[in-house]
């Protein structure tokens, strides 16, 4: 198993409302964020009450003669059951582990729904989506229910911590001076299961400089047979010092020597394969909102502060903040969902949360509160009245005059959208 301790994420109830249904729970993630901790918490915790114990088989694919095993054929993995004493009169649960290592994964469970979905129910996990996508040549549609796993969200890195807070709650000030030192250790080191459970500064940034070397510039260069790998390298660096800021793919092209199309393929396979996101402008009003190009956020701040600065930076402002934000959002609501706003009259705010049918919600992002940095929030308001503003802030300076917009700290963003 990938952690010490097996903890209840965040994901566990959305697997479960299918734990009973014919389909193939699928579940996508990078490397190192808890897929296989969260495969045993399932078995722990769920299949053996509902199996009795029994019935419940567990293969990891980095195991050469399970893979094996699973490329020859659905029947032979039966027939292995068998030989295991799986009892055929109940039903099997089979666990497989790291699937993007089969040779054609998409036949395989094609063949065993079409075959087996009566008798048998499969859990898999993929590190990659992009390398998953690749091999997955056949289709599964109405045979999979597909779930992503992200590191850990503000409020399971407390649960990791050892620390119970209600963030759903105004809570009092001695309180937010703890969170406030939470909130940045999460920030500066990021949310790999692994690294949180790490007390040691110096341990952390080795272990995550690991999942880097071993993640991003070796699996995801083997997924796309990268041949420049400096170039790839570099790319990723640049992407890193100017995350959330504007994506301006011929910029990139003209500052790295790497062809338009070469930088966007690269960005399209980081996507893919959970390092970064580009979160698309908010567009209602064609003649002012022209704002064409993507930010760019990465999922992980502390794989971010670590890429762009070669060390753990203490401070937390700025673009970090912001992009602490952003992971805290996309974690817990569709991706599809969150937007930026930019005008002709360069007016800007940081995020639009389209996910309520009724309301936007339009949030700007600063390490302190001030009065003046509401103004955007107040035109963002003019243009669209259903709109609630808030200004999320480490630190209060002064009070606000404007009751139409709520001062919220980063760890009660989740709550406000739910």
């Amino acid at each position: 198993m990938t952690e010490k301790v097996l903890k209840k994420r965040k994901l566990v109830p959305q697997i479960l409302k299918f734990i009973l249904d014919d389909e193939i729970i699928v579940i996508h993630g990078s490397r190192q964020v808890g897929k296989t901790s969260l495969l045993f918490y399932v078995i722990d915790n769920h299949l053996k009450k509902i199996s009795d114990g029994g019935n419940i088989f567990y293969f990891d694919l980095e195991d050469f003669s399970l893979l094996e095993l699973c490329n020859s054929s659905p029947e032979n993995v039966l027939t292995y059951l068998k030989a295991k004493n799986a009892d055929l009169s109940k039903k099997i649960y089979l666990i497989i582990d790291e699937i993007q290592y089969m040779k054609d994964p998409s036949s395989f469970l094609k063949l065993f729904h079409d075959r087996y979905k009566n008798q048998i129910k499969l859990i898999v996990s993929g590190s990659s989506s992009m390398l998953i996508k690749k091999k997955f040549k056949v289709s599964l549609v109405g045979r999979t229910v597909d779930f992503e796993l992200f590191t850990l969200d503000f409020e399971e890195f407390l649960d990791f911590k050892g620390r119970t807070y209600n963030l759903a709650e105004k809570l009092p000030e001695p309180m937010c001076l703890e969170l406030k030192q939470l909130y940045a250790e999460y920030v500066i080191f990021g949310g790999y299961p692994t690294i949180v459970l790490e007390d040691n500064a110096e341990k952390k940034e080795i272990k995550l400089k690991q999942i880097i070397n071993t993640y991003i510039k070796k699996d995801i260069r083997d997924i796309a047979d990268i041949r420049d790998i400096d170039k790839f390298n570099d790319l990723i660096r640049v992407l890193a010092s100017q995350t959330g800021g504007l994506v301006n793919i011929l910029e990139l092209s003209n500052t790295l020597k790497i062809a338009k199309q070469t930088v966007m393929e690269y960005i399209f396979l980081l996507e893919n394969t959970y390092i970064l996101r580009r979160v698309k402008p908010f567009h209602r009003n064609v003649r002012s909102e022209l704002a064409k190009m993507s930010k760019i956020f990465f999922e992980d701040t502390g794989m971010v502060n670590l890429l762009a600065n070669k060390t753990f930076l203490q401070n937390v402002a700025g673009a970090l903040l912001e992009n602490s934000i952003y992971s805290q959002l996309r974690k817990n609501i569709s991706v599809e969902n969150i937007y930026f706003w930019r005008t002709s009259k360069k007016q800007e705010v940081d995020f639009i949360v389209d996910n309520n049918p009724n309301a936007f919600c339009a949030i700007e992002v600063k390490s302190i509160f001030l009065n003046k940095y509401v103004k955007h929030l107040k035109s963002f308001k003019k243009e669209y009245a259903h709109t609630a503003l808030y200004l999320c802030c480490m630190e209060k300076r002064e009070d606000l005059t404007d009751k139409r917009i709520e001062v919220v700290y980063p760890w009660e963003i989740v709550s406000i959208l739910r």
